[in-house]
């Protein structure tokens, strides 16, 4: 819209500058040209441009496209939010569950599983304890992140 004004208002200024004529022919018509006729007597006529007016529709219409605008990159700056949350979540997620593979791999390399008691001594557990031990650990790494 704003385009096709600004062509209007160049094309409506070399028209306006180089002179307009007006003749009548032998029929009495009356003409406009903006060369003078070369047998007919003319007038120079000054034409007056209007200034190009920004009618009500046309503001309102313009109004609507800003707030499109305005809504569309809102909506866009949500969904990137969305979407690095998302990614940041994600990061975390696989963060945490290579360590927890980590540890599922270290729980099968040693032989023995221990508990602190109260005097910070090691106390190892029993095999069945061991080994319970081991499959929590398993389902909760397969829960949490899979196979």
């Amino acid at each position: 819209m704003k385009g096709l004004l600004i062509l209007l208002c160049l094309l409506t200024t070399p028209i306006t500058q180089a002179g307009t004529y007006r003749w009548v022919d032998e029929n009495g018509q009356t003409h406009f040209g903006d060369r003078p006729p070369v047998n007919a007597a003319s007038d120079e006529v000054t034409l007056k441009a209007s200034a190009p007016s920004s009618d009500a529709a046309a503001r309102a219409r313009k109004q609507r496209m800003n707030e499109f605008l305005e809504q569309t990159e809102q909506e866009r700056a949500e969904r990137n939010e969305v979407k690095a949350k998302r990614e940041a979540q994600a990061a975390k997620h696989e963060a945490q569950c290579q360590a927890l593979r980590a540890r599922l791999k270290y729980l099968k390399s040693v032989s023995g599983i221990y508990r602190l008691n109260n005097d910070g001594e090691r106390v190892f557990v029993d095999d069945e304890e061991n080994e319970r031990i081991r499959r929590e650990f398993r389902a909760r790494v397969k829960r949490e992140c899979g196979a």
